[in-house]
């Protein structure tokens, strides 16, 4: 009984985290360029007890799926949204991040940067935009060159990882880590859309389907697994008596 009560045990602690992480999902649905979470413990749970095998773990492997949300439309020059696979490219102290995430503005130095004040990289470094030039005049056009009044500023950074975004870690901010050993390669069509914003790409409807989903398989442990110590303790009763 006390390797059934385990194995309950840690299914319980599996929907536990399933359902926090679900709960982050919903709490991100109007987080711009957010990236949902992808929750794999109830459906690894569910192919254990269809396998032959009863001595299998289910585990909780978390993903982001990187797919694109809609598009709000902003009318802010400064605003930027992604078409297609690729980030932009944030400049750090610590390294270069990457997000999805394109509501930036100017700094007191002219410096495009993103909300949390780090620079927004340019191909020829950080961004800086002329102190004579007006919000208004900035242009950037789909393959992501910075112009105003027609005369060229820079270009944004634009990179892809491939099929290997799997590998990068989330740093918080919607902004996203590479490894070491992971190397980004220039953006291929890509476009970016000035004035647009990119909505997170949670589904409200299927996140509420699954939180019903583990809220139902939890508390179905949970009865299971005190249930059992009830007949243990009566077991226990009746060999004390």
């Amino acid at each position: 009984m006390s390797q059934i009560s385990s194995q309950i045990s840690s299914t319980i602690q599996g929907l536990s985290r399933e359902f926090d992480l679900i709960a982050h999902n919903l709490a991100n649905v109007s987080t711009n360029g957010y990236k949902r979470r992808c929750n794999s413990f109830t459906k690894s749970l569910q192919a254990m007890e269809s396998a032959a095998d009863g001595e299998q773990t289910a585990q909780l492997n978390t993903t982001y799926d990187f797919s694109q949300g809609s598009f709000t439309q902003t009318q802010r020059p400064l605003d930027m949204a992604l078409c297609g696979k690729g980030f932009f490219v944030i400049e750090t102290p610590e390294g270069p991040l990457y997000t999805r995430n394109g509501m930036f503005r100017l700094d007191d130095n002219g410096q495009l940067v993103d909300l949390a004040g780090r620079y927004v990289a340019g191909k020829s470094g950080p961004i800086t935009i002329p102190p004579t030039v007006s919000l208004s005049e900035i242009n950037i056009a789909n393959d992501g060159n910075i112009t105003a009044d027609g005369l060229p500023i820079d270009t944004l950074k634009l990179v892809d990882f491939g099929d290997d975004e799997s590998k990068l870690a989330a740093v918080g901010m919607n902004c996203f880590k590479a490894p070491d050993d992971l190397k980004p390669e220039d953006a291929e069509n890509l476009v970016v859309k000035q004035g647009f914003q990119e909505a997170s790409n949670v589904n409200m409807i299927e996140e509420l389907v699954d939180m019903i989903t583990v809220s139902r398989l939890y508390e179905a442990n949970m009865r299971f697994l005190t249930t059992g110590k009830d007949a243990s303790k009566a077991l226990l009763d009746v060999a004390m008596s």
